[in-house]
């Protein structure tokens, strides 16, 4: 397995929409999630999307730990999930704000609005149909790791850029200094 180099913003690949996995099963496509998940791991991150990695295509990876559920939040812990050509479908209009994340934006954190309840679907690495509902953490981690895939990186959805900070400033915007970071 390699750690691979993260793309970071400004870098033409996110920028861009992803092309489909056309074989989930291939050897090839295989590797390449062994190393995403070496590089995530190594950054330390709880998700990262192929292009975040320079490689153009609709593949996702992502953990929901239980450590990183808040008090009392909807949802559960999630284990490491790869996901191919992804689709995401808002179960209803409510969408909550949290703090986000990138390794592809590092040493920033932004306040993003997101879905509340979301069903995703896409294909596992045997090519069988992946579908699920989430809430909470979970729905946010999929939805920031598929923005990736149609070139959109956190700061674009947000409403507020007062809320776009450097994590060595955050205890000036979360009072009781336990920062939350919900997506990485």
């Amino acid at each position: 397995m390699t750690i691979l180099k993260i793309a970071r913003m400004g870098h033409p690949v996110l920028r861009r929409r992803a092309e489909p996995v056309p074989d989930p099963s291939a050897p090839e496509i295989h590797r390449l999630v062994l190393d995403m998940i070496e590089t995530m791991e190594d950054a330390p991150g709880i998700g990262l999307a192929a292009p975040q990695v320079h490689i153009p295509l609709r593949l996702v990876i992502f953990r929901v730990p239980a450590e990183r559920l808040g008090p009392g939040e909807e949802g559960e812990a999630q284990a490491l999930t790869a996901l191919c050509n992804p689709v995401i479908e808002p179960l209803g209009p409510d969408t909550e704000p949290g703090w986000e994340g990138c390794l592809s934006v590092p040493g920033l954190r932004g306040v993003v609005e997101r879905w509340t309840h979301i069903r995703y679907s896409g294909l596992g690495l045997d090519g069988r149909r992946i579908e699920r509902e989430a809430r909470g953490m979970h729905a946010r981690v999929v939805q920031h790791e598929c923005d990736h895939l149609d070139g959109i990186l956190y700061p674009q959805r947000m409403r507020d850029l007062t809320k776009l900070v450097f994590e060595s400033e955050m205890r000036h915007m979360v009072p009781d200094a336990r920062v939350r970071e919900d997506v990485e």
